[in-house]
């Protein structure tokens, strides 16, 4: 494994950090194996960049994400010195990790006809075609979704294939307990929360006017609003912590006894913990899943963020931190959703091409 593992990834207050995020979890992988990881990455985050190099990886960065066109050229650059000469013999050729809405097929072409190995990860199958060696979509409609690419690439589909940040390994045995009454709440509407419905969730909860409550509101690295926030909670009548840029997702999930989040990666997270969560819909890839996570029974899906009365997501809040059948419910559906070691076949499958 001597060659590095090459992840491009984006991060702006449109995009959000999800993408970055779960890559994280793999460089960890991959890092953990003894490799070397590389992002290259359009990162406006300070805070989110200073993240991926504390973590030990390289970061370089993208001037201007694709469709600019520097953004293929400065991506083969980084990697061409990597590619075996023409008068080697040498198997190995670099993996390029590519995470992104915006990564067209043409720019996926552009990377394989380079000669470099793609692991393209998904969500919507929203492209044409995709030239990948490795699709992966964690997706729990995964498997119903029919890829449009070539013929020998590999799918991994479904949510036995989440990634899992090493933070969250550590609770692999974890055994939630579920109180008569709810009273930890954790909120997380993402890194970047453009429409900040953190505010709105804010407004409900002090509404509850319950002193017995304990708040923890996540703020993401890339969120515009905290002074409205801040001053929301100066009139919360219950404890209520803000926590920008959090590196302890983990534990918190591990202290909530509701989760309301956004969906996304997050939610995958949060089953893995047992976290009964209420979700809303920020964005049109989040719609699919959150209604199927609802009709299982692990969400209670409160739909669409710009659609929610103030008075609805009250009532749902009050229902579930009272209703302690339902949210045992939740927790084990959410549990028994996740395989915390799916996504090791992906490290073997690229590790086995260094081989």
């Amino acid at each position: 494994m001597h060659l590095p593992l090459f992840i491009r990834a984006d991060s702006t207050i449109q995009i959000g950090t999800g993408h970055i995020m779960r890559c994280i979890a793999l460089a960890q992988a991959w890092q953990d194996e003894g490799g070397k990881v590389v992002f290259l990455s359009h990162c406006e985050s300070d805070a989110l960049r200073e993240r991926i190099i504390r973590e030990g990886f390289e970061f370089v960065p993208i001037d201007h994400p694709h469709p600019h066109p520097s953004d293929l050229s400065q991506t083969l650059m980084q990697l061409q010195s990597f590619l075996p000469s023409p008068s080697s013999f040498s198997p190995s050729v670099p993996w390029l990790v590519l995470d992104g809405y915006h990564f067209t097929p043409e720019y996926q072409r552009a990377i394989k006809d380079a000669g470099i190995r793609l692991l393209v990860i998904d969500d919507m199958n929203h492209l044409p075609y995709y030239h990948a060696d490795i699709i992966l979509n964690q997706n729990i409609h995964a498997t119903e979704l029919k890829y449009n690419c070539d013929p020998d690439t590999k799918l991994l589909l479904g949510p036995k294939y989440v990634l899992l940040r090493r933070e969250f390994l550590k609770y692999k045995d974890f055994k939630r307990e579920i109180p008569d009454k709810a009273r930890k709440i954790l909120v997380t509407m993402g890194g970047a929360d453009p429409d900040n419905v953190t505010l709105k969730v804010i407004q409900a909860l002090n509404l509850l006017g319950d002193p017995e409550l304990e708040v923890k509101v996540v703020i993401g690295p890339s969120n515009p609003h905290i002074d409205s926030l801040r001053e929301a909670v100066l009139h919360s009548p219950f404890s209520v912590l803000l926590l920008h840029g959090v590196d302890n997702m983990a534990d918190l999930m591990a202290w909530a006894d509701v989760a309301i989040t956004a969906g996304g990666s997050t939610c995958w997270e949060l089953a893995y913990m047992g976290v009964p969560s209420i979700a809303t819909i920020l964005s049109e890839n989040q719609k699919k899943a959150i209604y199927i996570l609802g009709k299982i029974g692990f969400v209670l899906n409160i739909g669409l963020h710009n659609r929610i009365k103030i008075s609805k997501l009250l009532l749902q809040i009050k229902l579930l931190l009272s209703n302690w059948k339902e949210r045992k419910a939740m927790a084990e559906t959410g549990q028994n959703l996740i395989n915390s070691n799916g996504f090791l076949i992906l490290i073997s499958t690229i590790k086995g091409s260094y081989e």
